[in-house]
C-alpha cells in the first residue's frame, strides 16, 4: 500500500530468513525476535555478519530488553513493539532505512534502567591497575560503547545529545588511556568483565 516499499517475502524462522536474504538481498528486514529453529538475536548476528548493508528492525515485546541488548549489539538498528500502529511502522521502517535509530521511549527507559542497575557503584580499572572513578553517566556509557553501540544509539537510549555522548567518551578514552573505540571497547570489556 506505500508506493516505496515492496515487501519480497516472509519467512516463518530465522533460517528462512538468512536464505531469503542471500536470494533477494532486501534494504530492510524487520526481525521477530522470537521464533522458532533460530531466533532473532542469533539470526541478526548472522545477517549482519553476511549482509552488514541490510538494515535489521527488530520487532519486540516489552520484557525482551536483554534480546534487546543483544541484538543492538550484533548490528540491530532499532527496536518497535509489536503493538505498534500500521501507519507508526511505515513511519519507522522510513526512518530506520534513511539511518535514523528506532527505539520507543518505554524499550529506551528499561534500556536505561538495566544499565543503570548493572553499573551502580561500578569502578573501572586503567592498565596500570590504577583505580579511576566513573561517573554513573560514564559507566553507562562505557558499557553501552563496550557492546558496540553506536554514539546515534547511545545518545537515543539515555535521552542525550549526541554531543553530549561524544564528550563523555572522550572522557572515558582519556581515563583509560585511549584515543581508539575499538581498544577502549575492548579495555572496557576486560575491566568489567564483560
Amino acid at each position: 500500500m506505500e508506493e516505496n516499499l515492496n515487501v519480497v517475502g516472509t519467512a516463518e524462522n530465522g533460517e528462512e530468513v538468512i536464505k531469503l536474504c542471500r536470494e533477494k538481498l532486501p534494504d530492510l528486514v524487520l526481525m521477530d525476535i522470537r521464533m522458532p529453529k533460530m531466533d532473532g538475536v542469533k539470526c541478526t548476528k548472522i545477517l549482519k555478519s553476511l549482509y552488514p548493508e541490510i538494515i535489521v528492525l527488530v520487532l519486540t515485546t516489552f520484557n525482551d530488553i536483554d534480546y534487546i541488548v543483544e541484538a543492538l549489539n550484533y548490528g540491530a538498528a532499532g527496536y518497535i513493539l509489536k503493538d505498534i500502529e500500521g501507519d507508526e511502522l511505515i513511519k519507522a521502517i522510513n526512518e530506520a532505512y534513511k539511518g535514523s535509530i528506532m527505539l520507543p521511549a518505554s524499550v529506551a527507559r528499561k534500556l536505561a534502567e538495566k544499565l543503570s542497575n548493572n553499573t551502580v557503584n561500578s569502578v573501572i580499572k586503567t592498565k596500570e591497575n590504577i583505580n579511576n572513578d566513573f561517573s554513573q553517566r560514564e559507566v553507562e556509557i562505557a558499557r553501552m560503547l563496550a557492546m558496540s553501540f553506536n554514539n546515534k544509539q547511545i545518545a537515543s537510549s539515555l535521552f542525550i545529545s549526541e554531543g553530549t555522548v561524544k564528550n563523555y567518551i572522550s572522557n572515558i578514552y582519556s581515563k583509560i588511556g585511549t584515543s581508539d573505540r575499538m581498544s577502549a571497547a575492548l579495555e572496557i570489556k576486560r575491566i568489567l568483565k564483560m
